[in-house]
C-alpha cells in the first residue's frame, strides 16, 4: 500500500481523516514514542475512546506518515544549513577572486611599468642574489629612525584609525601578497581559506572562513587570547577608552612563551581598536606602540624580546541564516635576529605563525560552534566538550611554565653538576603546590612541598617530528624502562622509597580516548600503565598508574605543524579540577618544507632498534636534510630535604631518556624507513620462514574456501610473501594456544592494530574483540577446527591504541604445514576502516 505523508489513510479506495482529538492523541504519544508496538497500539485504542473507531492498522499507518513527515523535516533542515553555508562559502570565494584578480592586474602593472623603464643591459650589469641572501636576516632589525608620534588620547585614535585602514587592505585588499597555505585546500569542508605572506616585512598569515556564532561572541572569544593561543601567556588591559563612534581602544600588554629552551620569550606593547563598520561588520584591529610620546609607554620586562605586532587583527561580518564570516590576519616581526641562528627559520616561518596562531583562532572557533550546537552530548568519562578543552589547556599551559621557568612564576635555578646540558629549576610558591598533597587510593599521602623541573633541548637532524611523536606515543618503553623517579613522584609514595631502586617494566600501556578536536589535529586521553612497581616489595603487587595526555602534530602532511606529547600523573579518581604536573615533548620543525614521507614508517621501528636491521638501500626513502628541534621538560614534586637527591634522579632520568630519544632518532634517520620497511626486515635473509608462512597461508586458502587469496603474479615463495603483504585487507595470523596470540600480519594488518611486527606477539586474539565479536568468534570455533574455516559478521574491533574498527566481515580458516598439521589460525578482516 503506498504510503502519504497526509493525516489520513485509505481503506478500500476511500480516504479516511482523522478529527483534531484523534490527532492530538497521536501525538502526544508519538512524541513518547515514535515507534509504537502494536500491544502499544492497542493499548492506546484501549485507553482512548475517541480512537476506538480506528483499526490499529490504520494506527500504524499513521505513524508510518509521522515518521515519514519528521524524517523530511530534520532533511530539509539540514539541507537548508548546507546551502547557506555554501552560499556564504560562495560570497567568500567570490570576493578571494576579486581580490585575487586585483592582485594580478597590479602584478601586471608593475611589471609593465618595470619593463618600459629597465634599460635592456641591466640585467647583467650585476648578480646580488648571493648578497642579499645574506644581508636580509641582518635588516629585520634594523629600525628606522621616525619623528615620535603622539600617544595622547587624540593621537592614540589617529593611530587606530590608521591601523583599521591597514588591517583592511591587507584582510580585504592587496596590501600584501598572499600565497595559499601549502597542503592547504579550500572547500564547504576545510577550517577556511589560509594564506601566508611572501615578500612582506616579518612574518603574516591570513584566513578566512565561516563560523557558526554570532560575532559580538566571535570577537569576545577572540579578544580573550590567552584562551585559545597556548603559547600566550598573559595579555593585561592597561587602559580603554571609548571613541566617538561607539568604539573602544585599548592600550595591552602581552606576554607569549618561549616555544623552547634556547631562546627567550616574547612580549608586545599594543594598542587594539575595537569598532563597527557602516555595513554591521565588526573590527578590532592591533599594532605596536614604539617611538611614541605624550602618552604611557611600557619598559623592557625582564627574560623577555620585545617583539613588533604590524597591523593585524579580525573583520567580523554577520552572515545571513546566522553565524559569522571571519577574516584574520596576523603579521608580526618577532626579531629572530635575536635568537640562535639554527633556531632562526622558526621565527622566520610564516607557516609556522599560520598554524601556531592563525589557524588555531580558527579551529578554537569552530570547536566551540559545534560544542554549542551539541551541548546537550556529554563526551567519555562523563565529561563535557568544555571541561577537556579545559584540561587541555591546563597541560599546555603547565607545560609551557615549566618550560621557560619565569622568576615572578616562583622558578629559581640551581647550580648543575658540572654539564649544561640540563638545567634544574625549582619551585616552592604556595599556590603552585595548591592541591598537590592529596591523598591516592593506594593509600599513601603526599607531603610534597616543592616541585622540580628538568629540562633540556636537543638538536634533530633527517627525523620527521610527526613519526618521531608517534613512535614515543606507542612505544613509551623504548624511552621510559627507568621509571623510578618519574613514577615515584607521579605516584607520590613516601619519602623513605622515593629513590629506590630501578622499577622493572611496566605491564603495558591501555589508551582511553577521551576527545579529539574537529581535524583530529589533537587528542586528549588517558594512559593507564598495567603493573608498574616502585620497589621489589612492590613486584608481587604492582600497581597502575594513570597518567592524562595530550597529543598533537601527528599529521605528517602538515606543514609547519608543532608536535607535542605532553602527560601529568593523575588518580584513578581523575577528578577534574585536580592538579596536573605536566611533562613531556615538543618537537618544532626547523624547515618549513613538507616532508613527503609515509604514514606507515614507525611499521617496524622497534625490530630496527632491537635487532639492528638495516633495509638495503635501493629501497630507502631519503628526507632531505630536514633538521628540527625537541625540547624535553619533566616535573617531580618532592620534600625540601631531599632536594639533592631528587635533582641529582632528575638529572639522570632526563639524560637517560635523551639517550633513548637519540637511539630512536638515529634508528629513523639511518634506517629511512619508508611504506616496506617490514617487508624488508623479513625480506633480508633474516627469516626465511617468512616465505615458508607465506605459502601454506596461501594454500590452504585455496584448499578450504576454493579460490585464490593472491593473484598470480610470478612464481616463487619472494614474490608470494610481498603480494600477501601488500594485500588490501588486513591478514593476521595467531598461535593454537589456549589465549591465541598474534605472530604476523601484513601491512594492513600493522596498520589496523596500530602497532610493529615485534609488538604484535603480545596482542591476544580476544583482545581485540568487543564482547559481541568474542561471542561471534566462540559459536564459531568449533566450526573452525572441524570444518577448516569459518565466516564471523561483520562488527567492531578494537587496536592496540584502543581505537574501534569497524569491518565488512571476517574469514577464519586454519594454516596446515607441509604435512597437512595445523600451523596457525589465520584471520582476513574484509574493508576495515577507523571508526
Amino acid at each position: 500500500m503506498p504510503m502519504s505523508c497526509k493525516d489520513s489513510h485509505m481503506d478500500n479506495g476511500k480516504y479516511v481523516r482523522y478529527t483534531p482529538e484523534q490527532v492530538d492523541a497521536l501525538e502526544r504519544l508519538y512524541h513518547d514514542c515514535p515507534k509504537p508496538s502494536s500491544v502499544r497500539r492497542q493499548q492506546l485504542i484501549r485507553e482512548c475512546p475517541i480512537l476506538s473507531n480506528i483499526e490499529p492498522k490504520q494506527i500504524k499507518v499513521w505513524f508510518q506518515n509521522r515518521r515519514c513527515r519528521e524524517k523530511q523535516r530534520k532533511e530539509a533542515s539540514r539541507l537548508q544549513g548546507v546551502n547557506r553555508k555554501l552560499t556564504a562559502m560562495n560570497k567568500l570565494l567570490m570576493e578571494e577572486n576579486d581580490r585575487l584578480q586585483k592582485q594580478v592586474s597590479q602584478l601586471v602593472y608593475e611589471n609593465s611599468y618595470f619593463r618600459q623603464h629597465t634599460p635592456s643591459n641591466a640585467l647583467a650589469t650585476k648578480d646580488t642574489s648571493c648578497e642579499s641572501v645574506v644581508t636580509g636576516g641582518q635588516q629585520n632589525h634594523l629600525t628606522p629612525q621616525h619623528t615620535p608620534r603622539d600617544a595622547s588620547p587624540a593621537g592614540l585614535l589617529s593611530i587606530a584609525e590608521e591601523t583599521l585602514t591597514e588591517f583592511l587592505s591587507k584582510a580585504t585588499g592587496t596590501a600584501v601578497e598572499w600565497v595559499q597555505m601549502p597542503g592547504m585546500k579550500p572547500g564547504p569542508d576545510s577550517i577556511g581559506i589560509v594564506a601566508i605572506s611572501h615578500g612582506c616585512t616579518g612574518v603574516a598569515a591570513r584566513a578566512c572562513g565561516l563560523v557558526g556564532l554570532e560575532p559580538t561572541r566571535v570577537a569576545e572569544i577572540l579578544k580573550d587570547r590567552p584562551s585559545w593561543f597556548r603559547d600566550c601567556r598573559a595579555v593585561e588591559v592597561l587602559n580603554v577608552l571609548p571613541t566617538a563612534n561607539g568604539g573602544t581602544t585599548e592600550l595591552l600588554y602581552m606576554q607569549l612563551y618561549a616555544p623552547t629552551t634556547l631562546a627567550p620569550g616574547r612580549d608586545f606593547w599594543l594598542l587594539r581598536y575595537t569598532s563597527v563598520m557602516d555595513d554591521g561588520s565588526l573590527v578590532v584591529c592591533e599594532r605596536s606602540l614604539s617611538n611614541t610620546q605624550n602618552g604611557p609607554s611600557m619598559p623592557a620586562v625582564q627574560n623577555f624580546v620585545r617583539a613588533e605586532m604590524l597591523p593585524s587583527g579580525y573583520l567580523i561580518r554577520p552572515c545571513d541564516g546566522g553565524g559569522s564570516i571571519i577574516h584574520i590576519v596576523d603579521h608580526m616581526n618577532l626579531e629572530a635576529w635575536n635568537v640562535p641562528e639554527v633556531l632562526r627559520p622558526l621565527y622566520e616561518s610564516s607557516t609556522v605563525l599560520a598554524q601556531r596562531v592563525t589557524m588555531a583562532a580558527l579551529r578554537h572557533l569552530k570547536q566551540i560552534a559545534q560544542d554549542i550546537s551539541q551541548s546537550s552530548n556529554v563526551s567519555n568519562w562523563g565529561r563535557r566538550p568544555a571541561a577537556l578543552r579545559a584540561l587541555s589547556h591546563r597541560l599546555s599551559r603547565g607545560f609551557n611554565e615549566a618550560l621557560n621557568g619565569f622568576g615572578d612564576d616562583g622558578w629559581s635555578l640551581i647550580g648543575n653538576d658540572g654539564m649544561d646540558d640540563v638545567t634544574i629549576l625549582v619551585n616552592s610558591n604556595p599556590e603552585k603546590l595548591m592541591g598537590l598533597n592529596i591523598s591516592f587510593t593506594n593509600g599513601y599521602t603526599s607531603i610534597s612541598n616543592s616541585v622540580l623541573c628538568a629540562k633540556a633541548s636537543m638538536l634533530l637532524q633527517n627525523v620527521p617530528p610527526a613519526i618521531l611523536l608517534r613512535f614515543l606515543r606507542e612505544h613509551r618503553s623504548e624511552w621510559a624502562d627507568n621509571f623510578d623517579t618519574y613514577s615515584a613522584a607521579a605516584v607520590k609514595i613516601g619519602p623513605s622509597t622515593f629513590l629506590g631502586t630501578r622499577v622493572a617494566n611496566f605491564g603495558g600501556q591501555v589508551v582511553l580516548p577521551l576527545a579529539q578536536t574537529i581535524e583530529h589535529e589533537e587528542l586528549l586521553e588517558v594512559i593507564k600503565l598495567e603493573g608498574v612497581g616502585q620497589s621489589p616489595e612492590d613486584s608481587m603487587m604492582p600497581r597502575d598508574l594513570f597518567l592524562l595526555q595530550l597529543c598533537s602534530g601527528m599529521d605528517e602532511n602538515a606543514v609547519g605543524t608543532c608536535g607535542e606529547l605532553i602527560f601529568a600523573p593523575i588518580d584513578a579518581s581523575f577528578v577534574e579540577d585536580a592538579p596536573l604536573l605536566p611533562s613531556g615533548f615538543r618537537i618544532i620543525p626547523l624547515d618549513p618544507g613538507k616532508d613527503a614521507s609515509s604514514p606507515n614508517r614507525t611499521l617496524d621501528l622497534a625490530s630496527a632498534l632491537e635487532a639492528g636491521n638495516k633495509p638495503s638501500s635501493d629501497l630507502a626513502v631519503t628526507n632531505g636534510n630536514s633538521r628540527s628541534v625537541m625540547t624535553i621538560a619533566f616535573q617531580f614534586a618532592f620534600e625540601n630535604h631531599m632536594q639533592e637527591n631528587v635533582a641529582c634522579g632528575a638529572r639522570q632520568y632526563v639524560r637517560s631518556i635523551i639517550s633513548s630519544v637519540q637511539r630512536v632518532a638515529l634508528a629513523l634517520s639511518s634506517t629511512n624507513l619508508g611504506p616496506n620497511s617490514g617487508l624488508r626486515s623479513m625480506l633480508g635473509g633474516t627469516t626465511p620462514e617468512a616465505h615458508t608462512l607465506a605459502r601454506w597461508i596461501c594454500q590452504s586458502y585455496r584448499n578450504y574456501m576454493g579460490d585464490e587469496l593472491l593473484k598470480p603474479n610470478g612464481e616463487g615463495s619472494e614474490s608470494i610473501l610481498k603480494a600477501l603483504w601488500h594485500h588490501s585487507d588486513a591478514i593476521l595470523c595467531c598461535s593454537l594456544k589456549a589465549v591465541p596470540v598474534f605472530t604476523f600480519a601484513n601491512q594492513a594488518g600493522l596498520d589496523m592494530l596500530e602497532t610493529t611486527l615485534v609488538a604484535l606477539q603480545d596482542i591476544s586474539l580476544e583482545k581485540i574483540f568487543d564482547d559481541h565479536g568474542r561471542k561471534n568468534l566462540c559459536s564459531e570455533f568449533p566450526q573452525i577446527m572441524n570444518q577448516g574455516f569459518a565466516t564471523l559478521q561483520g562488527g567492531i574491533c578494537l587496536s592496540s591504541m584502543s581505537r574501534p574498527i569497524s569491518y565488512e566481515r571476517s574469514v577464519a580458516w586454519k594454516v596446515l604445514d607441509e604435512d597437512a598439521n595445523p600451523h596457525c589460525f589465520c584471520f582476513m578482516f574484509v574493508n576495515w576502516s577507523f571508526v
